[in-house]
């Protein structure tokens, strides 16, 4: 791999040049829900989420824009398991391998309290249940900082995930034994109660 494929140069800093290596370093922890819970105070639907979202993280480097994305991957990761699974099912009348991606996706773009607590004990989201809601899912959080990264730096975000050194990425995830059954939701009130007495119809 030659030197101009590891890295590219764009104006944009103060000194003239942005430069950007492929990258395995996550965003850190205290900065990322800082961004995530400025964008709650400043939205008042996921589409305002969204846009502020792209606009906040073009204020950081290409590095920091990257970490984001992979915070999020990490975020998505430490919640892939049978019971948040149950959670999603509840909440949205079922649950394909697609929209369990984009239910963590909103439960992370909740904030901070709300993400810990579901990862504890997803039936906390029976908290969050809201009439005014007919899915939760947040699909395009996912895709803010690729937004952003093409925005500041003309690029894609992906082309600069050095993918041999991230490990908690969708294709990594671990393999796990479902606790509930779809066909026999008195297994999936074990696991959830308050959300199943709230969203099962």
């Amino acid at each position: 791999m030659g030197l101009f494929d590891k890295i590219f140069r764009s104006v944009g800093s103060n000194d003239g040049s942005l430069i950007v290596t492929k990258t395995a370093e996550i965003l850190d922890e205290d900065l990322y829900w800082k961004i995530v819970e400025e964008s709650l105070k400043n939205s008042i639907d996921q589409d305002q989420q969204e846009q502020f979202l792209i606009k906040r993280l073009q204020k950081l480097t290409p590095t920091q824009i990257i970490g984001f994305r992979l915070r999020t991957d990490k975020l998505l990761y430490d919640t892939y398991n049978s019971e948040m699974w149950c959670a999603g099912y509840i909440m949205n009348g079922g649950c394909s391998d697609d929209s369990f991606e984009y239910f963590r996706c909103w439960v992370i773009s909740r904030g901070k309290e709300i993400y810990y607590s579901a990862k504890l004990n997803p039936d906390s989201l029976a908290d969050e249940v809201n009439d005014n809601i007919e899915f939760y899912d947040f699909e395009s959080f996912w895709y803010v900082a690729l937004e952003a990264f093409q925005a500041k730096t003309g690029k894609e975000l992906y082309d600069f995930i050095d993918d041999d050194n991230f490990k908690f990425k969708e294709g990594d995830y671990p393999q796990f034994n479902f606790t509930w059954e779809e066909e026999k939701p008195e297994t999936m009130r074990i696991i959830c109660p308050n959300l199943f007495e709230a969203k099962w119809k």
